[in-house]
């Protein structure tokens, strides 16, 4: 296996210094990324007395940036411990983040048990404020991960990577930071933004309040500088704020508001966090034709970018830096996209905000669990439009016990909680080609529920049950159709996947592609001709939106705009702008 350079600088003892959460920003946090002591032992045994060595962290065991890189098997601990002095300010409380850690874990703290999570891609807390204590304090985790060799969600990763299946993350592979709040403190804020009315609902979760504490809030939104609204409530009711000639956010010209808001006791601030919002609303019209079309803000919009799988090289599910995060997101927006569908993965908060600031639409997946699809299956699927009932036979899905299930559910529900205020996103996707997928159109009904505000695709790709906003069509190898009679949306949510090899700037010799071309010529001359022969022509017949596979290669598939270092752009950034602009145009044109 060829380890590959990165054009990003190399990670400093304290890796991704950015705070984490940009759309709820408090002052007063302690970054706790960087060097931990690090332990793999068997399962059931207690701490380990001596430990291995450093990892550096937030880059998960497997990686080469953790300075560990080795698997996690099943029956496996990976240990983590670090200790940190505080200095407490009076009267605060402390919380203990956690970004991501994948799979289960348990946390210590100066040896009392602070608790345990579950779910790999979602952010957790604790309370420390009884057990820390002045000077020296010990951290520790014991974390479990049985990778594919489980049923938990864990989108692409296994133990032997090869395809389209990518090397494992386990144990720490997010930011984990503390944060000081004072006794009454803001949790959480819902945005949700109406734009007919011309206004912005808002609703707090407040911590340590009592009936007897008398509480407000307030918000106060601004834009450029200059106020625009102000609102006062009891912290048990809602705020609507009047946003007076709404400018509104889209792909051409992504205005974001910013965002203020104050937990008063007695009428004194005694908790402030920064936010921000858009004015903007996601939705589907007919057109003159009777096809259903995607609306940005009352309006038809075509939809065209790349599916982007979140991995690099040398850090995998992590970001090396915030550079490289945005860098992705920089170029295909530089390519002329307008929307990125990101694939079985969350990813870090901090890659929604930049979506949200350079005006990229996303279609956001939840990971999938349960049984991967084999790979004869996959074929026939692919070349026949198969598709199979999801409501019973949950064995073949991986999803027959109950409890598994309800922790799918668990972790959906965690997602749409999580990712609910990100303007830029406007499609959740439950399930992708069958992996792990059980009664999508209920799952997809009660999703719409929680958050009414956006489009559901059910099942993207395979085994569509007729739910959803979506008629949603994954098509490889063979020739882009019209659609099949339905009342829903048609959208291509994966097609393409052409391939080159860029030699010395690839992860394995043994490469992977559904189309492999020898030349940058001959990869444009036949990404072209599949736009201007295939998706164009489909645009008439009802065709809505459309995602490229993919944004860069990934360990070894080969068929991404760039190679897997992001050294190597396979086709010239103008003239992908010129061809996916004119798509969008005609798209949106035949929509209007």
């Amino acid at each position: 296996m060829t380890r590959l350079s990165s054009p990003f600088p190399p990670a400093q003892p304290l890796p991704l210094p950015e705070y984490p959460r940009p759309q709820f920003v408090r002052e007063g946090w302690t970054n706790l990324n960087g060097y931990w002591d690090y332990a793999i032992r068997p399962e059931g045994g207690e701490a380990p007395g001596v430990y291995d060595g450093k990892i550096l962290v937030p880059f998960c065991v497997e990686s080469a940036l953790s300075g560990v890189q080795r698997p996690l098997l099943r029956g496996e601990i990976l240990w983590y411990r670090r200790s940190f002095v505080l200095d407490a300010l009076p009267d605060a409380r402390m919380l203990l983040h956690f970004g991501a850690v994948d799979h289960a874990c348990q946390v210590w703290l100066n040896g009392q048990l602070l608790g345990s999570h579950s779910g790999g891609y979602l952010p957790f807390s604790f309370e420390i404020s009884s057990l820390v204590r002045d000077g020296e304090n010990e951290l520790a985790l014991a974390v479990q991960d049985p990778s594919d060799s489980g049923r938990q969600q864990r989108g692409k990763q296994v133990l032997k990577p090869g395809g389209i299946w990518y090397t494992a993350t386990s144990g720490i592979w997010q930011t984990v930071w503390m944060e000081q709040v004072p006794q009454y403190y803001l949790a959480s804020v819902v945005l949700d933004p109406d734009l007919p009315e011309g206004s912005l609902n808002l609703s707090v979760d407040v911590r340590g309040q009592s009936q007897a504490d008398g509480l407000r809030w307030q918000a106060l939104a601004s834009l450029d500088g200059v106020q625009v609204a102000m609102g006062e409530a009891a912290v048990a009711e809602g705020l609507r704020l009047q946003i007076p000639n709404p400018m509104l956010w889209s792909p051409d010209s992504p205005t974001l508001y910013d965002l203020e808001i104050c937990l008063l006791k007695d009428g004194e601030i005694v908790d402030r966090v920064k936010s921000y919002f858009a004015m903007r609303t996601f939705g589907k019209a007919r057109d003159e034709d009777g096809f259903w079309r995607f609306t940005l803000n009352g309006e038809p919009l075509f939809l065209y970018g790349p599916l982007d799988q979140g991995y690099w090289p040398e850090s995998l599910l992590t970001p090396p830096s915030e550079e490289a995060l945005v860098y992705d997101l920089e170029y295909t927006k530089a390519i002329g996209c307008n929307m990125v569908r990101k694939h079985v993965k969350i990813e870090p908060l901090r890659w929604y905000a930049a979506c949200d600031r350079l005006g990229l639409i996303v279609w956001q997946d939840m990971p999938n669990g349960g049984f991967k699809y084999p790979d004869a299956m996959a074929l026939i699927t692919m070349f026949t439009g198969l598709h199979r009932n999801d409501r019973s036979g949950l064995r073949r899905y991986g999803r027959w016990e109950s409890e598994n299930r309800q922790a799918f559910l668990e972790e959906l529900l965690g997602m749409v909680e999580l990712l609910r205020n990100v303007p830029s996103l406007a499609v959740w996707v439950p399930f992708n080609e069958s992996w792990g997928q059980f009664e999508a159109i209920k799952v997809a009904d009660w999703v719409k529920q929680l958050d009414p505000s956006r489009l559901v695709d059910h099942a993207s790709g395979w085994f569509d049950q007729g739910g959803g906003d979506f008629q949603s069509r994954h098509v490889y190898i063979k020739p882009l159709s019209a659609r099949q009679p339905d009342d829903r949306i048609l959208a291509v949510t994966e097609f393409g996947g052409y391939s080159l090899k860029t030699p010395g700037h690839v992860w394995t010799e043994k490469v992977f592609g559904y189309k492999v071309v020898k030349t940058p010529e001959q990869l444009w001359q036949a990404y072209e001709r599949l736009l201007i022969r295939q998706v164009l022509p489909l645009i008439p017949k009802g065709l809505a939106a459309a995602i490229y596979t993919q944004t860069t290669d990934v360990e070894s598939e080969i068929n991404g705009y760039l190679s897997y270092d992001r050294q190597v752009e396979k086709l010239p950034a103008s003239a992908l702008k010129e061809l996916h602009e004119r798509l969008i145009e005609a798209g949106s044109r035949r929509a209007a």
